[in-house]
């Protein structure tokens, strides 16, 4: 049986055009696995039983699907979670936090339904946060830093978050707080150049590199 529990928090902006709108906490029945007791090391420096999942990932798709296809829900049955590939019950982690950055739900909801749905969660309590992109203006504070203040490194931390937003991550480090990503890097259509848009290839060279990092990182596609 889920329980889903959510409660209000205090705004926050940040990097350029972020809001906190809300947290919550999820319980899922899965069967128990074994306690993995594995501190995680930052300056490169990644543990060879997480070395072997991640050579285990599903593998990313070569060409972008097309539009009317490109949905996660679709790809979300072929994903290969950490805790399945690891073994990991997930129990000797102290914390354990879901954070969804990214554009405001149409409907209005906040967005981590999919995860309380088809996550590993072993049961476990995870603290859910939902952080929207905004305008720009006001206060700004780098993801990397609201991350640094608000995760620590024996915690277990999965993140669904925007291509620029994992760039920036990735140039301070702070990329190695997240055991699990799912990285929504849209492909450049056309001659036209957006901001949150990249070449294809520079999407699948910064999957690369992430997995490098020891960062389990899968696709998303919105």
């Amino acid at each position: 049986m889920r329980k889903i529990f959510h409660r209000p928090l205090l705004l926050a902006l940040f990097l350029a055009s972020f809001i906190m709108i809300s947290s919550a906490s999820t319980q899922e029945t899965k069967p128990e696995l074994v306690a993995i007791n594995m501190q995680r090391k930052l300056l490169r420096f990644v543990p060879e039983e997480k070395k072997a999942a991640l050579r285990n990932l599903e593998d990313v798709l070569l060409e972008p699907p097309r539009v009317t296809s490109g949905k996660s829900r679709l790809y979300l049955k072929r994903t290969k979670y950490l805790p399945d590939l690891m073994g990991d019950s997930l129990e000797s982690y102290p914390r354990r936090v879901f954070i969804d950055v990214g554009l405001p739900e149409k409907n209005g909801g906040i967005g981590t339904d999919w995860f309380s749905k088809t996550y590993p969660t072993r049961n476990k309590n995870f603290e859910m946060y939902k952080i929207e992109t905004v305008a720009e203006g006001g206060p700004q504070i780098e993801m990397s830093d609201w991350l640094r203040k608000n995760v620590r490194e024996e915690e277990y931390v999965v993140m669904k978050a925007e291509v620029e937003v994992v760039e920036e991550m990735v140039r301070t480090r702070a990329i190695m707080l997240v055991d699990e990503l799912f990285l929504e890097c849209k492909p450049q259509l056309g001659h036209k150049k957006r901001k949150n848009r990249r070449a294809y290839w520079e999407c699948l060279a910064l999957y690369g590199k992430l997995r490098d990092e020891g960062v389990a990182v899968h696709q998303w596609w919105g």
